[in-house]
């Protein structure tokens, strides 16, 4: 027999087993993790599951689309329209991250999961916008209502995203420094579409470009750490071929 007590808001569960008869006892395997898994080391009980951590996956789709974006909005090379970002958008910072997300899930992973879902369905949304065949852009005749709804959708991601930053606020350095260059990237890019100021959607770009990077950074870091532990559960066989 086996009985549970858990406290999934903290992101622990704890186990109590005995046998019971059966001759089985389940050992406790208790682990500590850091980066988007948690917004510090807690130690809980992981559920069985055989997923590697789509934390890498996630941060990457997030960092090259965040990127690539934001380059665009600074007018690299002269670019002034960012629909090129739109396949990136679907595929990448929305698919691949959403999927990333709905992998955390049977991980025991709150945060991770509900990031990566939360930010890769702002992704599809965000590129659903400027495709032709949704209809969205055509409806507003008038281009200053267009912007100024823009504006309050990405006001909406900025409260989203500080959400998040009080999750990790103080615990994680790497992802507070993330979450807060996104939430002035933003917060500066809701403000440009309002005011229709060129030098404040450049300044948005450049917090942007600075989360794409530190995304980088944080999953550069979580891969190298996840390389060693997967070639570790590697059979004795391969690693000699």
């Amino acid at each position: 027999m086996s009985s549970a007590a858990s406290d999934p808001e903290k992101g622990r569960v704890e186990n109590i087993t005995s046998n019971g008869g059966t001759g089985r006892t389940r050992v406790s395997n208790d682990v500590e993790e850091y980066g988007p898994n948690s917004g510090d080391p807690v130690s809980y009980q992981r559920y069985p599951s055989h997923i590697a951590n789509p934390g890498p996956m996630g941060l990457f789709s997030f960092a090259s689309t965040t990127f690539i974006l934001s380059l665009f909005n600074v007018g690299t090379r002269g670019i002034s329209h960012p629909n090129v970002v739109v396949g990136m958008a679907i595929f990448a910072g929305g698919l691949t991250q959403f999927i990333a997300g709905m992998w955390e899930f049977p991980r025991g992973n709150v945060f991770g999961a509900t990031a990566f879902a939360s930010y890769g369905s702002f992704w599809m949304s965000y590129a659903t916008i400027f495709i032709p065949g949704s209809g969205i852009m055509a409806a507003f005749s008038d281009p200053q209502e267009l912007n100024n709804a823009i504006g309050i959708y990405l006001i909406a991601w900025f409260m989203i995203t500080i959400f998040f930053l009080l999750a990790v606020l103080r615990r994680n350095v790497a992802f507070t420094v993330l979450l807060s260059c996104l939430s002035v990237a933003l917060l500066l890019l809701a403000i440009a579409e309002w005011g229709g100021m060129e030098q404040v959607q450049k300044a948005g770009g450049v917090f942007g470009i600075v989360t794409g990077l530190v995304a980088f950074y944080i999953g550069v870091s979580e891969l190298l750490v996840a390389e060693p532990r997967a070639v570790a559960r590697l059979p004795q066989g391969l690693l000699h071929t």
